[in-house]
Order: structure tokens, then sequence, then C-alpha cells
């Protein structure tokens, strides 16, 4: 794919009254989440990593309150960037940080111009936020979500189940997307507790309007108990391992 002209200065996109610019590198590995009632990918997760491949707790262990900002914009800017040269035409799926975003119609004034500027399909973008993120104010995560979704984003709350449940942001402002924490998925089949709680998710979802991702599915057992709460999009190795600046063909279970 022929790159176009640029329509902004990347270097300088995460650099502001906000934040700093970043002194270090980072790319990404991208994972297909699959929709199995038609065996193709749904999205590809963009999962930030260094620029020769560290791992996701080495980049973040470096991101503090300075260059939060930065490392937000610069990650949208990124995935969208790499998604692009990688011609994907899933979804993408960009986690963010609530706590870098001051003003959510002002913050996503660069990923609207990197998507424009690698011809990315904004329809096709979802934000991905972390559960149990660390919020200073409840209900700023609840206004960031109405407004990505006023703008034809989908959003997705990661990681549900991990620590409290975010109830009160489920009901203030239901994401599209709920993706269960791979602590309820491990050896789901076998434990009738988490059988029950991830009921209860999956139906509250139905009634919300939204869908149920499992996450960090691997093994068959758990993918088939899974399948028959009605859950058809899934994300974990018994699909496909992360892939470094590629994107994984999945493998679907028969």
């Amino acid at each position: 794919m022929n790159q176009p002209a640029v329509l902004f200065d990347e270097s300088h996109c995460g650099q502001c009254a906000c934040g700093e610019g970043l002194d270090f590198e980072i790319s990404f590995a991208f994972q297909p989440i699959v929709d199995v009632s038609n065996r193709s990918v749904y999205a590809y997760e963009a999962l930030v990593r260094g620029a020769s491949g560290e791992g996701a707790g080495d980049v973040l262990a470096r991101v503090n309150e300075r260059n939060r900002y930065a490392f937000d914009q610069i990650c949208r800017v990124k995935a969208v960037k790499l998604a692009s040269r990688l011609e994907m035409q899933a979804r993408l799926s960009i986690n963010f940080m609530p706590n870098a975003v001051y003003q959510a119609e002002y913050c996503i004034r660069t990923t609207l111009a990197a998507a424009k500027t690698y011809r990315f399909d904004t329809r096709q973008i979802i934000f991905e936020v972390v559960e149990n993120e660390s919020l200073s104010s409840p209900d700023h995560l609840a206004d960031i979500i109405r407004t990505y979704q006023d703008m034809g984003f989908q959003t997705a709350l990661d990681d549900f189940g991990a620590g409290y449940p975010r109830y009160d942001l489920l009901i203030a402002s239901p994401p599209d997307l709920l993706k269960l924490d791979m602590g309820l998925i491990r050896n789901i089949d076998r434990e009738p507790n988490k059988q029950a709680v991830v009921a209860g998710v999956v139906t509250m979802m139905q009634r919300l309007g939204g869908r149920v991702i499992a996450e960090g599915v691997e093994t068959e057992a758990e993918y088939r108990w899974l399948r028959t709460l009605g859950i058809d999009l899934f994300q974990g190795y018994l699909f496909a391992r992360p892939g470094f600046e590629s994107l994984p063909e999945p493998h679907f279970p028969d």
C-alpha cells in the first residue's frame, strides 16, 4: 500500500502542554479477536511492545504522570499506522488511558488525523479500556465512552471480573463490548461458580445491548462450554498468539 503525504507531524503528535514527548520507542503485536459464528476475524487488538518486541510490562513501566498523555497519543498513531501498513481489513482495537484523556473531543483529534493520513477507516476503530484502570473521577470514563460512541467508535471494557466490577460504568455508559477476564475463563468448564457468574454477565450484556468477548481462552473445553452460552467472540492462545508487527491467521476449533 502506498503511503500518502503525511498530514501532521508524527514526531510532535504527543507533545503539548499536557505531556512531554517520549524518550523510548514503541511498536505493537496484534492478536485476533475471532467471530466463531462465521469463522472470521472480528478485530485485532493492538498490544504495546518495545521497538524490538519487548513485552508490555517493560514498556508500561516507563510510563509516568509526565509522559502519560504523550504515550497514549503516540500509541494511537502507531497502532493506526501499522494497521494500515499491514493492510488490516478487520477492526482495530486500541487500548487507551482515561487519565490521559483530559477532554475526549480534543484528544481524539490526533487519532482522526492519523486515520486520515494512513487511510484507515475510523469506523473500524474500537477503543478499549481496562476495567480496573485507576481513575481520578469515576464519571470521567463514562463521559469518554459516551463521546466516543456518539462519534461512531465502538468501545470495550477489558478484564471484566479482574477486580471490583464497574457496574457504575455499565449503568452510566454501557460499552459495546465487554471482555471477560481470563481469571473467569480459566477452567470454567469445571468450575460451577465461575459458570454461574459468567452466565449472569452474558445475560446482563444482552439486556444492555452489548456483546461479550471471552478473552484468554486456551483449551477447547473452555471454548465449548462458553459456546453453550451463545458467546461467539473469542480471543486467546487457542485461536492465535500475538504476532509482532504482523496479523496472525487464527485457528478455529472443529
